[in-house]
């Protein structure tokens, strides 16, 4: 029986590949691109798999032998000469919906060209909470980024916000811990721990070092990994996180030893930073620039911290790192929908950042930017309710930027989407989706 769940990206593959001759499915290893390549697939070449990559290697001409339809280089990576090798069939005519790259890392320091004009890459994310059946969404990043401006640029009524569901804190804090992983998230809890022990413990023994970095002191990469988890949905220094990964420590790390990590932790695509949002032709004083920290997935920094479900519902949890302030549990539910933004905000060729003066005395979670006239603030709440206090930077943003603010979202553990009489539209986390 077929149980693929059909992904928010496959909206993407089916506009670009029909009319494209090649896309690389970019992301960490479990967010599910070999499943989703394969269904697109007549021959799929597993370059994981010694037996294939050896044959690949040996072969002058490895693609010309392949038969017709789509082929899937499935984790390219392990062969760095697979993407030169396709990039240079786009530049002889290959036809549209040809290749399908899948990879789970960068290669370090490998000779391959960018691919630029002729391989396009799409980012695969772990499960949105759209993505995670909790019931059917009922109001879409879409319609919001075409509130009050139409496609041809006149103003227009905002859309009706409605929606119900039974979703609640508990709810948002299992799919936290749950993991957004398709193969992790249906096991059982002492399962689903022990597997994201595994990948971080792989991470750490073993992905470094295919990337050809060694890792003299594991402890202390563990550690700078904690003290990130910790810093979730802040813009801490990487210097806060370096102290906080070696308290009392004299002989700390290299600034240099930290900043490999992240590097490498990044062409390994488990770091979805969101960057500030750095207006252009618009005057902010004293703008933050550092950017937002997230782990891939949340169930990540929850297992690395060693918080339980129940931990979390009981407001226990690391000491958060960074300026901004807030529970564990808060930051966690901001990774989960801040997971969820990147995965809408890529669906709508749209991009997320967030906004931040350097004092703090104006701060908006989310700026979603579908170019530079049609932006939309989001707000994130560990609430059921929204309060004239929650929505002040909202409206502040609003009046900075007047219509080219097109809506103003705060999205809440609440039940119920409705819009407030002020503009602001109130979405429950479950609700919203692509």
């Amino acid at each position: 029986m077929d149980t693929y769940r059909r992904r928010v990206v496959d909206s993407e593959l089916d506009d670009l590949f029909p009319v494209l001759p090649a896309l690389s499915l970019d992301g960490p290893k479990g967010v599910g691109k070999t499943a989703t390549a394969s269904r697109r697939a007549g021959t799929v070449l597993p370059l994981d798999d010694p037996a294939t990559a050896e044959a690949f290697e040996a072969s002058a001409q490895p693609l010309a032998v392949l038969p017709a339809g789509t082929v899937v280089i499935d984790e390219w990576q392990r062969v760095p000469r697979s993407w030169d090798l396709v990039r240079r069939a786009v530049d002889e005519g290959a036809a549209p919906g040809r290749f399908l790259l899948t990879g789970s890392a960068v290669p370090r320091g490998a000779r391959i060209h960018s691919g630029a004009g002729r391989i396009v890459g799409l980012r695969m994310r772990p499960l949105s909470l759209a993505e995670r059946d909790l019931g059917p969404p009922t109001v879409s990043m879409r319609a919001l980024l075409r509130s009050g401006r139409g496609e041809d640029g006149v103003m227009t009524t905002l859309p009706d916000i409605v929606g119900h569901t039974d979703v609640n804190l508990a709810d948002y804090v299992r799919e936290i811990a749950g993991s957004g992983f398709p193969g992790i998230r249906p096991l059982a809890e002492r399962a689903r721990r022990a597997q994201l022990d595994g990948y971080v413990e792989r991470i750490v023994s073993r992905e470094f070092a295919e990337l050809g970095v060694r890792v003299r002191r594991p402890e202390t990469l563990r550690g700078w990994l904690r003290a990130y988890a910790a810093a979730t949905s802040s813009t801490a220094a990487y210097s806060t996180i370096l102290d906080a990964a070696t308290p009392g420590q004299t002989d700390k790390p290299a600034k240099e030893t930290t900043m490999i990590y992240r590097d490498v932790l990044e062409q390994l695509w488990l770091l979805d930073q969101v960057p500030a949002w750095l207006p252009v032709g618009r005057e902010f004083a004293r703008l933050g620039a550092a950017p937002k920290h997230f782990l891939a997935d949340p169930a990540l920094a929850c297992r690395l911290l060693d918080l339980s479900e129940q931990d979390l519902m009981g407001g226990h949890g690391a000491i958060p790192l960074g300026p901004q302030e807030g529970t564990m549990l808060g930051r966690l539910f901001e990774a989960l929908v801040a997971l969820s933004l990147q995965v809408y905000a890529q669906a709508n060729e749209a991009r997320v950042g967030h906004f931040r003066t350097r004092n703090g005395d104006h701060e908006v979670d989310f700026i979603v930017e579908q170019g530079p006239r049609r932006l939309l603030a989001v707000e994130v709440k560990l609430a059921r309710t929204v309060s004239d206090a929650d929505v002040k930077h909202l409206l502040w943003l609003k009046h900075q930027l007047g219509d080219d603010l097109v809506d103003m979202v705060v999205i809440t553990t609440g039940d119920t989407a409705y819009r407030r009489r002020d503009g602001v539209a109130v979405v429950p986390a479950a609700l919203l989706g692509p």
